[in-house]
C-alpha cells in the first residue's frame, strides 16, 4: 500500500475520529439532559468553547477532505503516487496538527501558529 494512500486513510479516520468525539459528548449532553436531543445546531454554537471548536476542526477536515483526498485519489488511480508519496504524511501531520491546536486554544499565539502550518 502507497504512502498516499495510508495517509489518505488516516486523513478520513481522523476525521471520522473528530466526529465520533462530538457525537460522544453530544450523547452525554442529551443522557444527563442538559440538553435536548433536538437542541444541537452544526456549528454548536449553543454549547461550550471546546464543543464550538470541536465542530469546527471536524469542518477544516471535511472541507479539505475533497481537495486533498481527491487529489491523493488521482494520483493513485494515475499510477503516480509516487509525486505524492514523499508528503503525504506531512500532509497528514498538519492535518491533525491543525486541529488539536484548534482544540486546544483560540489564542492569538495558537491562530498565528495555526496560520504558519497550513
Amino acid at each position: 500500500m502507497s504512502h498516499t494512500l495510508l495517509a489518505l486513510l488516516g486523513f478520513i479516520c481522523w476525521t471520522l475520529a473528530l466526529l465520533v468525539l462530538m457525537e460522544a459528548i453530544r450523547s452525554k449532553l442529551v443522557l444527563t439532559g442538559e440538553v435536548e436531543a433536538n437542541g444541537f445546531n452544526p456549528e454548536n454554537s449553543n454549547l461550550s468553547p471546546f464543543m464550538q471548536r470541536l465542530a469546527r476542526a471536524h469542518a477544516n477536515c471535511l472541507e479539505g477532505l475533497p481537495v486533498f483526498g481527491g487529489l491523493m485519489v488521482v494520483a493513485i488511480l494515475a499510477g503516480k503516487s509516487s509525486v505524492t508519496d514523499p508528503l503525504a504524511y506531512a500532509l497528514l501531520a498538519a492535518r491533525i496538527l491543525q486541529s488539536t491546536i484548534h482544540l486546544a486554544s483560540t489564542s492569538s499565539t495558537a491562530v498565528r501558529h495555526l496560520a504558519t502550518i497550513t
